[in-house]
């Protein structure tokens, strides 16, 4: 990071108050953007697969509980054994997706491919998928993870746990819509509009708002990984708590009581501002965790598309498959 940038982040963290606030040009009291539509469409997406996947798997409970020796006396073992149509209809189905997961890399490479939609969206997409590979893989196996089909298992596996640490040290870096990083100034403003939003419907006075939000400690400089990351979890859990402590304090200081639903959307709007001064005050940590992370993300990746590439090759090549 650059002398300049970490310059900017010290005057964000450091001296961003009530002052900064009042200096804001009027048309920043907008209304704050509301939960992103397609963020909604992905999580709805999400329980629709997971949901259709263990209803498949509920189907071949009893197949799956069987012993090795019985499940070909089965009436289910030509449905769901790894090589059965259900069992091989989910390989293939976890093969597609996975070499389609390379594709979000290819989109963050290069800026021509814009045009298949924001890196926010692509985001979005691979976490789904991500998140459902372990069960389609699991019902593949038939639950059994031996072999050549366990490696690319555990393997597939261990990268899915890699994936939701990413995410979390992804939403740990202010980001715009479309999914690139915002600048500090940017971060500045937004942070600004949020304390005069939440001023706006409240009716608390800006300073006010802006001293209950006021940011946290910075990190102490010189941490290993494993502090960052600790410090980053005890961040987290110390603004989650600082929230509950705001909200019985507006509560009061609001001169009477305040409707729920105009609490709840000051509080949302806190939360939000909250989150930003923390993105701010860690970046530096945030960024070099992030370096770290994609270092052992990749190869990670890399052995987990040549245990898969390799299960095809040797299923193919035997003949152990149902498509004729």
């Amino acid at each position: 990071m650059s002398q300049r940038r970490l310059g900017m982040q010290t005057g964000v963290a450091g001296s961003f108050g009530a002052d900064a606030t009042l200096a804001a040009p009027p048309q920043v009291a907008q209304p704050a953007r509301s939960a992103s539509p397609n963020r909604m469409r992905g999580k709805l997406a999400l329980s629709v697969i997971l949901g259709f996947l263990v209803l498949i798997c509920l189907s071949g409970f009893s197949y799956y509980v069987l012993p090795i020796a019985e499940r070909v006396r089965s009436p289910l073992h030509d449905w769901f054994k790894p090589s059965g149509y259900v069992g091989q209809s989910a390989g293939w189905i976890a093969m597609a997706l996975f070499l389609f997961l390379w594709l979000h890399p290819l989109r963050k490479k290069f800026r021509w491919l814009a045009f298949l939609g924001t890196l926010s969206r692509w985001l979005d997409v691979h976490i789904v998928i991500g998140l459902t590979m372990p069960l389609l893989v699991a019902i593949h196996a038939g639950w059994r993870f031996t072999g050549m089909i366990g490696w690319t298992y555990w393997s597939m596996l261990l990268i899915c746990l890699s994936g939701i640490v990413g995410k979390y040290l992804y939403g740990h870096i202010p980001h715009k819509k479309n999914g690139l990083e915002s600048t500090l100034e940017e971060v500045d403003a937004e942070r600004g509009r949020l304390i005069l939003r939440i001023s706006s419907i409240t009716g608390l006075d800006t300073e006010l708002v802006a001293t209950g939000l006021a940011a946290g400690r910075s990190p102490r400089p010189g941490r290993g990984l494993a502090g960052s990351i600790l410090e980053m979890l005890s961040s987290d859990l110390a603004r989650w708590m600082a929230a509950r402590v705001l909200r019985r304090r507006w509560r009061r200081q609001a001169g009477g009581p305040v409707d729920k639903a105009t609490l709840a959307r000051a509080m949302q709007l806190a939360r939000r501002q909250m989150a930003l001064s923390q993105q701010v005050r860690m970046l530096e940590a945030t960024h070099r965790l992030f370096r770290f992370w994609h270092i052992a993300h990749r190869p990670l990746a890399i052995t987990a598309l040549a245990a898969v590439l390799l299960h095809v090759t040797v299923v193919v090549v035997v003949g152990a498959t149902w498509i004729r």
